[in-house]
């Protein structure tokens, strides 16, 4: 959902403009950077992976090609943002940003990530549901949990929220306060939920 919710706005937005101002190339830098980094050190790879070769060894040759394929994908998306990142540096230099061109790495970010979400729904659940038996499935509920509480106490520190939350006009004066907000996904203001003017984007593999 917050793949798509992001498609979706850029998309809108990028319909309206032939080229992007720095900030908000480096605004857009900074969700793509946020969404792989959700994606990819996801619970998934950290708790149920390492489940699934316990508790099936013979099946490392099968879990490896799928791993491979999922982290081809992984890599597709990271190369969308190196995209951005380039695009970027481009305007600092004054050279003109084509919109269609940063909608096209959007898409092909959004298009990998789908995609490695979708195979492991068919191939790596699957697989999952048939080596992993009793116990051992409270034992990783119990790690996805703590790994939540850790995320959530993260977020109050650092402010980075996810999911994906489109972002609000500012109150014009004399407006009351909280009228232009909309809840979060998860309680908060739409304000607080905003990232602020974010850095220059720092995309790890």
């Amino acid at each position: 959902m917050s793949l798509l919710a992001f498609q979706k706005y850029m998309q809108v937005q990028l319909r309206q403009q032939s080229w992007l101002s720095l900030a908000q190339l480096q605004y857009t830098g900074d969700w793509l950077n946020r969404l792989y980094q959700g994606g990819y050190w996801r619970k998934v790879e950290m708790y149920l992976i390492p489940a699934i070769r316990q508790a099936t060894p013979q099946a490392d040759g099968l879990l490896d090609g799928l791993l491979n394929e999922l982290n081809g994908l992984n890599h597709a998306a990271l190369e969308s943002i190196n995209v951005v990142q380039q695009r970027a540096g481009a305007a600092i230099d004054h050279s003109a940003l084509q919109a269609e061109q940063l909608r096209a790495a959007i898409d092909t970010f959004c298009a990998a990530l789908l995609q490695r979400l979708e195979k492991e729904e068919r191939e790596l659940f699957a697989l999952a549901r048939k080596v992993i038996v009793g116990e051992a499935w409270f034992a990783i509920a119990y790690q996805f949990l703590a790994h939540d509480a850790r995320a959530q106490e993260a977020r109050r520190g650092k402010a980075q929220v996810l999911p994906f939350v489109l972002p609000v006009p500012l109150s014009a004066p004399g407006t009351p306060a909280g009228a232009a907000e909309t809840a979060g996904s998860d309680g908060t203001s739409a304000d607080d939920a905003l990232p602020a003017i974010p850095q220059p984007l720092r995309a790890q593999a």
